[in-house]
């Protein structure tokens, strides 16, 4: 793996925190801590997500 590129793996990193907070939010979760999270952990977060049942918020 040739790391003297970073760059190349940011815009797809950043794509998917940005479809993460879409999921999250859809699920009744915090979109913004979410695409923080997702900056971070990628598609772990995005498993986390869709695994995770809804969040109920009429309580």
């Amino acid at each position: 793996m040739d790391l003297s590129q970073p760059v190349q793996y940011g815009p797809g990193w950043f794509a998917l925190a940005l479809v993460n907070a879409g999921l999250a939010e859809n699920k009744g979760r915090g979109r913004w801590n979410w695409f923080l999270l997702s900056l971070l952990l990628g598609p772990i977060a995005t498993y986390l997500i869709v695994v995770w049942e809804r969040v109920d918020r009429s309580r």
